[in-house]
C-alpha cells in the first residue's frame, strides 16, 4: 500500500525539519498499537535459536544498533547477527534450524522485503520494523513505526526504529530498566534538540574540506547514519567509520580543513573515540565531540562539543544521532541544497 506524498518545499522549514522536530513525540507514541506485536516478536526472538537482522540505508544502520540492544539488553548475546539486505537478496540467509528473521525497511524495500518472504517460506519466524500502512506480507509479526515520511532524507522513522527495537530488546530480556529508560528518552531529546544554536555550529563546520564520523560499538552504526545523513541533506561526500577502523589507515588522510565528529560517551568504546580525537587534533582538524557532559578530555581536545543524555551506551544512539540530523540539516541551508533530498533516479 502507498500513501500520497505531500508536496515538496522551496524553503526552509523543509519537511526534514518537521520530522526531526517530531521524534520526542513519535517516541512517545510508537510503543501505542503495538503491544500485541512486540509481545509476540519476544516470543518469537526469545525461543530462536539465531536472530538474524537485516536492512539498506539507515535501516541497515539501525539493524546494527538493533543487535546491539538485542544481544545485550535482551540477553540474546552470540545467538544475534547482523545481515546487509542486499546480501540477503543475492545470497539468502543460512538455513539453520531455529533462525528467526528480523528486518527493518521503511518503505518496503525489496531485498527486505523478499527476504522475509523468502525465511518465511522456510518455516523461519519473522518481524518486520517498517512504517505505518506499508505492506509487509513476509513477516509474521509487524512494528509500525510512523508513517512514511516525506523527506528522502530519514530520521524520525530511524529513532522511532530504534525505539521499538529497544523496547522490543526490553521484552525479550525481561528488562524492566531498560524499558524505563526508553520511556524516558523522550523528554531527553527534547531537551537535546534546543541545546545548541545550530545555525552557528553549521555555518562554522559546514564548508569543510571533508567531514569525518568516528564511533565505536553501537555508535559504530551512528557514525554512518551521521555520514549518510550529512550526504542526503547537504550533497556533501562524508564518511563514518569505527573509531579502530579510523585509526588503521584513514587518519592519514585527515587535514587541516577537515571536521572530524566524535561520538563518545561512556563505555568500552570511548577510550577508542579519544585516541582519535587526539590524532585528529594533531592533524589540525576541528573537532565536533559528542561525550558525556563534563568530559573534560575531550573537551580539552573539541572545538565544540554536544553534550549527550545519560543513558545506557547500547541505548546512546538514539539520543546521539539527533545532533547529526540537525548539523546535516543545517549544513544543507548554509550550502543551499534541500535538505529533503534526491529520490533515486529510476536506472
Amino acid at each position: 500500500m502507498t500513501t500520497a506524498t505531500p508536496a515538496p518545499r522551496a524553503g526552509h522549514p523543509y519537511h526534514t525539519h518537521d520530522a526531526i522536530y517530531a521524534q520526542p513525540g513519535a517516541l512517545r507514541l510508537v510503543g501505542r498499537g503495538n503491544e500485541a506485536a512486540l509481545a509476540a516478536a519476544a516470543s518469537t526472538l526469545s525461543n530462536a535459536a539465531h536472530v538474524v537482522l537485516a536492512g539498506t540505508g539507515s535501516s541497515w544502520h539501525a539493524a546494527l544498533v538493533g543487535a546491539w540492544l538485542l544481544a545485550r539488553g535482551g540477553r540474546l548475546g552470540a545467538r544475534v547477527r547482523v545481515s546487509f539486505g542486499g546480501d540477503l537478496a543475492d545470497y539468502g540467509m543460512a538455513r539453520e534450524a531455529g533462525t528467526a528473521l528480523l528486518g527493518v525497511t521503511h518503505r518496503g524495500t525489496g531485498s527486505v522485503a523478499n527476504a522475509l518472504t523468502a525465511a518465511r517460506a522456510t518455516g523461519a519466524g519473522t518481524v518486520a520494523v517498517t512504517a505505518k500502512r506499508v505492506d509487509a506480507p513476509g513477516a509474521e509479526h509487524v512494528l509500525r513505526t510512523v508513517e512514511r515520511e516525506a523527506s528522502d532524507t530519514h530520521t524520525v522513522s530511524y529513532t522511532a526504529a530504534l525505539g521499538l527495537l529497544a523496547m522490543l530488546a526490553a521484552a525479550v530480556g525481561k528488562d524492566d530498566a531498560l524499558g524505563r529508560a526508553v520511556d524516558a528518552l523522550p523528554d531527553q531529546l527534547a531537551l537535546l534538540l534546543g541545546q545548541e544554536s545550530w545555525e552557528d555550529i553549521a555555518a562554522r563546520f559546514g564548508r569543510r574540506r571533508h567531514h569525518w564520523f568516528i564511533g565505536g560499538g553501537p555508535n559504530h552504526a551512528t557514525a554512518l547514519e551521521g555520514a549518510l545523513k550529512l550526504t542526503e541533506a547537504a550533497g556533501v561526500p562524508a564518511l563514518g567509520l569505527d573509531a579502530e577502523q579510523f585509526l588503521h589507515g584513514p587518519w592519514a588522510a585527515v587535514g587541516a580543513e577537515d571536521l572530524v565528529v566524535v561520538l563518545a560517551p561512556p563505555g568500552p568504546s570511548r577510550a577508542r573515540c579519544l585516541t582519535a580525537a587526539r590524532v585528529a587534533q594533531s592533524a589540525g582538524a576541528a573537532v565536533l565531540a559528542l561525550c558525556a557532559d563534563g568530559d573534560g578530555e575531550l573537551g580539552a581536545l573539541a572545538a565544540e562539543t554536544i553534550a549527550l543524555p545519560d543513558v545506557e551506551e547500547h541505548l546512546s544512539p538514539i539520543a546521539a544521532v539527533v545532533p547529526l540530523q540537525l548539523f546535516a540539516y543545517h549544513v544543507a541551508l548554509v550550502r543551499g541544497r534541500n535538505p529533503d533530498g534526491r529520490p533515486l533516479p529510476a536506472v
